[in-house]
């Protein structure tokens, strides 16, 4: 029996994978689409073939089992809330939370209703990183010492640059992900960040550089590259980057190394097509496994992801008081 699915907003720019994944999946249902945008519900609902439901509440009272929530971040909050209430379980796009109460009343509301609570972090099922857990695992690098991660972007535009929605802006869009890769690498949280950011490539009332300097409980320490670096000609949306330095040697991963160079005469600029594993697909197929019964392997949880928002969070502290600050739990 497939597992009926909703999606609850396409503001985010990942909700047409996410749509795309669970139409090409044989284990699910895409039943409909709701949005604040009506007529972007409308638009979606055409392009991929699907009803628009004229609110959340409706799409909620349908007999849908799960919803994933791609609304603009400061929004997650209300609809999780929503879902929850209404007994689906629940994939929500990153960062979680854009605040830390706001993240206490989703894990909050998830369990008082008994329903699942996830975090899209697809990185997660990367192959490379998979890989690179197995090896530091193994021993390969020795006792390890510190990481070096990277999630440098495009600027996305549109409500990203606005801090009201968005909750900050290039460290909060680009430091979730390599900061649950962290977490996840070592098993160890992140306890402690100084962070510094800029606006001088746009100009604008946002940050879109960052730099994060991370301390583990385990006395690891890690940078962050999180800025939305990339001009608009670059040949791909960005990168994720880790490298994990050891007594006995070095990991290094480039998570989309795998890509072809097509130079795009109608678009006016050389792009890098992916051609590798799609790591938003395994992530979506486990999310309807979870949902169907089957035991959770690689996908984050709600606190995974209150865990990698809250690093992002203490960031922006640092910046305001210009030291380092705890991560609070």
């Amino acid at each position: 029996m497939k597992v009926k699915v909703g999606i609850m907003s396409f503001a985010h720019l990942h909700a047409d994978s996410y749509a795309h994944c669970l139409k090409a999946n044989p284990n699910a249902e895409l039943v409909g689409i709701a949005d604040h945008d009506s007529a972007r519900a409308q638009a979606k609902a055409r392009e991929f073939e699907t009803q628009a439901f004229d609110s959340y509440e409706s799409l909620l009272a349908s007999d849908i089992q799960a919803v994933i929530i791609c609304s603009e971040n400061a929004r997650h909050a209300p609809l999780v809330q929503m879902a929850a209430a209404s007994g689906k379980h629940i994939l929500c796009e990153k960062p979680l939370m854009t605040k830390l109460d706001d993240g206490k009343a989703m894990l909050a509301a998830a369990q008082g209703a008994g329903v699942q609570l996830f975090t899209a972090f697809p990185c997660r099922f990367s192959p490379a990183f998979q890989q690179m857990m197995r090896l530091i695992h193994a021993g390969a690098i020795g006792e390890l010492l510190a990481l070096r991660g990277t999630n440098r972007g495009s600027n996305p535009g549109g409500w990203f640059n606005d801090p009201e929605l968005a909750g900050g802006g290039a460290m909060m869009d680009h430091t979730v992900h390599v900061a649950d890769l962290m977490r996840r690498l070592t098993g160890h949280e992140i306890v402690e960040v100084y962070a510094e950011t800029g606006n001088n490539m746009f100009h604008g009332a946002f940050d879109d550089t960052a730099m994060l300097t991370m301390t583990l409980q385990n006395g690891v320490f890690a940078t962050l590259d999180s800025s939305w670096s990339r001009p608009k000609t670059f040949p791909t949306w960005g990168d994720v980057t880790l490298a994990a330095i050891g007594t006995r040697g070095v990991v290094e991963m480039d998570m989309f190394a795998q890509y072809l160079v097509y130079y795009d005469d109608r678009a006016g600029r050389v792009k890098q097509l992916f051609w590798g594993d799609h790591i938003d697909y395994l992530m979506v197929d486990e999310f309807l496994r979870v949902v169907a019964g089957a035991e959770r392997q690689a996908l984050a949880t709600g606190e995974d992801g209150y865990r990698a928002a809250a690093v992002a969070i203490a960031g922006y502290e640092s910046v305001k008081r210009r030291e380092p600050v705890p991560v609070q739990a």
